[in-house]
């Protein structure tokens, strides 16, 4: 399926930082549009927002492992290691 989403990203835990290092709400910013199940996201949204549906909201809690894990991902100032935290609001979905 392809899924468009609103989302925001902040990392949790022992490296939390104050703000969104990501979000589809911020200005200039879009709504993302992905094909799920294919690896195109990250393993823990992939697997996070499994079955949800239109209009629906979930709040997803990803460990490094299922996230970007020990490299983290400095374009976005996320550190190795790091817990992530996302809501997902599902906007559309089209069957692939």
């Amino acid at each position: 399926d392809i899924v468009t989403v609103h989302a925001t990203g902040v990392v949790v835990g022992e490296q939390a930082t104050a703000a969104a290092f990501w979000s589809t709400h911020d200005e200039g910013e879009a709504p993302f549009t992905y094909v799920a199940g294919v690896g195109g996201v990250i393993p823990g949204w992939d697997q996070g927002c499994l079955g949800m549906s239109k209009g629906e909201v979930r709040k997803l809690r990803i460990p490094a492992d299922e996230g970007y894990g020990e490299a983290g991902f400095p374009a976005w100032n996320i550190p190795g290691g790091a817990t992530l935290s996302f809501e997902i609001e599902v906007l559309e979905i089209h069957a692939k």
